[in-house]
């Protein structure tokens, strides 16, 4: 093993459970909380923040603008890297503010990976946070909190990324995360056969075990084990918010979390005295992005960006994803998890399981942060298990961003060195996809759909339909027929033909 190979060496996590608005921590006092966790985790104390040259902090929910969040009213961190820095007396020669997306944690390691071997950085921690059930409760009581932070210092603000939606798909309902996830599950039904009935309960199978694992693990936010027929049954509790997603199989972000890790090269490790029984190795890594717009996906029943970046990755690590222990998939929506089974070949029902933590409905989901969380919980069994291998996958907008890593406490053999994900990115792009139009007109037939509901009640239908004569994609809505919304929810209603029609903004399509 060489001196530069980038090693982790902690992490931390922090979670506030029972709180009160007044006294509870901003989203920065967690994060910083967590990075405490991580340097105490690192077993030589608080030292090592001295030596900490660069800060990544994950981009909070409420900086997230590119999409539709929380608007908190209590202020910000002007520069959130140096708030995490001030809480652990560090003072960084680089802070980075992430960009949008759940696969950034993952992103950054990669790249902070990079940077160390080649000798660019000493030590990072890349730390994250959400307080947004302290924001919900103050706002629904009309607390007013002062989260304001203004700390000196350079800031490297990777701005908010790509713009994941096109207006036109907005002005419909795709890019809502709860209602364009069901897109994906209800194309993956009917690709795979399923009756409705029997896909639901596939779903409940699945998640009853990610409840299981959230309801034994400390840091959890919510963490109560909930049964097949608890997660499947339409109740005023567990009430529709998008067909064929009832509550609780829905990403929770109402959660004040927090989580932490801390990076840096084997020769600095021995350097400072880390103990080699603390370091895990990121034995592979990669990224790829699906094509950005929804509607310009090649199909709904598939992720090919997820199986080009894992594939990758497993090959950085010179294994096979049989030899993988360990499974964190990103979670957000049953069809996230499912579509990385599909894509790496694993079956719904593996004995390894895909989550550590408990996944994003059950452990909670922070913001763009959830997969840093995965990462720390997946350390302390890797350590325990230094033959072991684990997987952390992550997953930004709507399918849209792919992250993977392969950890290890087994030292990784020879000169790390990632290949860069533009020279594989021409795997996504180069696929064919359906020629789309925004003024559809005439007989056309369902590719997926959704029903999106509130409060319970059905609201509207989502459908992305193809043209009948042209093959044409478009994007529309049903009329805001309740009957007619509560029958596409008890019959497949993917291959319906009907009509669609432009009236310059918004498309209408009428089942036959």
């Amino acid at each position: 093993m060489e001196d530069s190979t980038p090693i982790v060496v902690g992490g931390g996590q922090f979670t506030e459970k029972e709180f009160h608005p007044e006294k509870s921590l901003p989203p920065m006092g967690i994060a910083g909380e967590a990075a405490k966790a991580a340097i105490a985790d690192t077993g030589i104390g608080d030292s090592i923040a001295d030596h900490i040259d660069t800060i990544v902090s994950i981009r909070i929910f409420p900086d997230s603008t590119n999409r539709p969040r929380l608007q908190v009213p209590f202020g910000r961190a002007e520069n959130p890297p140096r708030a995490v820095a001030a809480r652990i007396g560090a003072n960084p020669a680089n802070a980075i503010y992430g960009n949008v997306g759940g696969n950034t944690p993952q992103k950054y390691i990669n790249e902070l990976a990079e940077r160390i071997t080649e000798g660019d950085i000493g030590i990072a921690l890349i730390a994250g946070s959400e307080a947004i059930k302290t924001a919900q409760t103050a706002m629904r009581s009309n607390i007013m909190l002062d989260w304001q932070e203004e700390h000196e210092g350079s800031l490297d603000d990777r701005g908010l990324g790509e713009t994941l939606f096109t207006p036109h798909e907005f002005a419909h309902g795709v890019g809502i995360p709860i209602q364009t996830y069901p897109l994906f599950e209800n194309a993956l039904r009917h690709h795979k056969g399923h009756s409705i009935e029997d896909h639901m309960r596939q779903m409940g199978t699945l998640f009853e075990k990610f409840s299981e694992v959230a309801a034994n693990n400390p840091y959890s936010f919510y963490g109560t084990r909930r049964t097949v027929e608890e997660l499947i049954t339409v109740t005023p509790e567990n009430r529709w918010i998008s067909f064929p997603y009832p509550k609780w199989m829905n990403a929770m972000d109402g959660v004040n979390l927090g989580a932490a890790v801390i990076l840096t090269s084997v020769g600095k490790a021995k350097e400072l005295g880390i103990d080699p029984a603390r370091w895990v190795f990121l034995h592979g890594c990669a990224e790829a992005n699906e094509k950005i717009n929804v509607t310009d996906r090649v199909n709904y029943y598939s992720a090919p960006a997820i199986g080009v970046n894992a594939r990758h990755a497993l090959d950085m690590a010179g294994i096979s994803v049989n030899q993988i222990n360990y499974f964190d998939f990103y979670s957000c929506f049953p069809s996230a998890v499912e579509l990385a089974c599909e894509e790496l070949g694993v079956e719904f029902d593996d004995p390894r399981g895909f989550t550590v933590t408990g996944g994003l409905p059950f452990f909670g989901g922070p913001g763009n942060n959830y997969s840093t969380h995965g990462l720390a919980s997946m350390l302390p069994t890797l350590r325990a298990n230094p033959d072991s291998f684990g997987m952390v996958t992550a997953n930004g907008g709507y399918l849209s961003k792919h992250s993977t890593g392969i950890y290890s406490a087994k030292p990784y053999e020879g000169s790390w060195k990632r290949e860069n994900p533009s020279s594989y990115q021409h795997e996504v792009d180069n696929l064919v996809s359906p020629a789309f139009t925004e003024t559809p007109d005439g007989p056309a037939v369902i590719e997926t759909y959704t029903v999106c509901f509130a409060k319970g009640e059905p609201e509207r239908g989502i459908v992305i339909g193809r043209l009948s004569e042209t093959g044409q994609r478009f994007v529309a809505n049903t009329p805001s027929d309740a009957k007619l919304l509560i029958a596409m929810t008890q019959s497949e209603q993917i291959g319906r033909k009907g009509n669609v029609s432009n009236d310059e903004e918004m498309n209408l399509f009428v089942p036959s």
